[in-house]
């Protein structure tokens, strides 16, 4: 399974005996994955079966799936009302006798009495329905193929270009790593130059103290620990962008990891070479995040 981007759109469409249906589907970024579905009035129990079969498919996304069906031939009957038709008879019957020269019935007369005839769409039979509702469901497979098939297009350039980020980490924390001012060299002859002139500007002072004190600021100042984990970061993205299964989340803490690092490095520099590298690292690892945002 390859990387899969949570934005994506697909759709199918189809027919089954006299019916024709359309599914849309629409996917957004999502913390979870959230189906909203929207059927027809009186197809409810496909709701069940959709969701299952879309959620099979799919980790993460708000997900909006949307079922139309029209029908492209209505078939009508009709029930005559025998109680009201041999109501009326009898009426017809009973007044015979008083009306002189009664026209015949005619049909027209009929209809136009209310509850002598109802007319209704017939009902298709358990078969036909059972038929449309699996081409519908069918069809909803075929949309949910479609739009993985999307995902993972732009879930593959995502990959590329997250890709290209993390060497862009990896080469700032080289150039961090091998910045002259954290040569042991360099942080002694700092070291050697500041406390002769602080001895200069205050001979009260006990030189051997300030090395003492000089040695643990440079240990706390080292930045060899925050450039081992920038770099154990580094290796851990590249192995979940080559996973092949949802990784959004995992990534998404590793931004947040690579973060802490890059502000760590900032604070402790003592070179303005390092310092424009770690900002440097905050801008790429910001557009890292953002892009994991759009990964399921």
């Amino acid at each position: 399974m390859a990387l899969q981007s949570m934005t994506g759109f697909a759709r199918s469409e189809g027919t089954s005996g006299r019916y024709r249906w359309a599914w849309e589907l629409r996917s957004v970024n999502g913390k979870g994955l959230d189906l909203r579905l929207r059927l027809p009035s009186g197809m409810e129990a496909l709701e069940n079966d959709a969701k299952t079969l879309v959620s099979s498919r799919l980790a993460r996304g708000n997900v909006q799936m949307g079922l139309n069906v029209s029908i492209s031939e209505s078939r009508m009957s009709a029930r005559v009302n025998r109680d009201v038709l041999d109501a009326v008879l009898s009426l017809r019957d009973e007044l015979g006798a008083d009306i002189v020269d009664p026209a015949p019935m005619r049909m027209d007369t009929l209809l136009q009495i209310r509850g002598l005839v109802d007319f209704e769409e017939e009902k298709d039979s358990d078969e036909a329905i059972a038929a449309r509702d699996k081409a519908i469901l069918d069809g909803l497979e075929k949309a949910a193929i479609a739009l993985c098939d999307m995902r993972s297009s732009e879930g593959e350039a995502l990959g590329k270009l997250l890709s290209a980020q993390v060497d862009r980490i990896e080469e700032l924390a080289l150039v961090v790593e091998n910045d002259p001012s954290r040569s042991v060299e360099e942080i002694a002859r700092k070291i050697e130059t500041q406390i002769s002139t602080l001895m200069e500007t205050a001979t009260n002072l006990d030189r051997d103290r300030l090395h003492a004190e000089a040695a643990i600021l440079a240990t706390k100042a080292d930045l060899r620990e925050e450039i081992d984990r920038l770099k154990a970061h580094v290796a851990a993205a590249r192995d979940l962008l080559q996973a092949g299964v949802p990784v959004g989340r995992k990534l998404d803490f590793l931004a947040q990891e690579f973060n802490r690092e890059s502000n760590t490095i900032c604070s402790k520099s003592n070179s303005v070479a390092v310092t424009a590298a770690g900002i440097e690292l905050k801008v790429v690892i910001d557009q890292f995040r953002e892009q994991v945002q759009n990964l399921e």
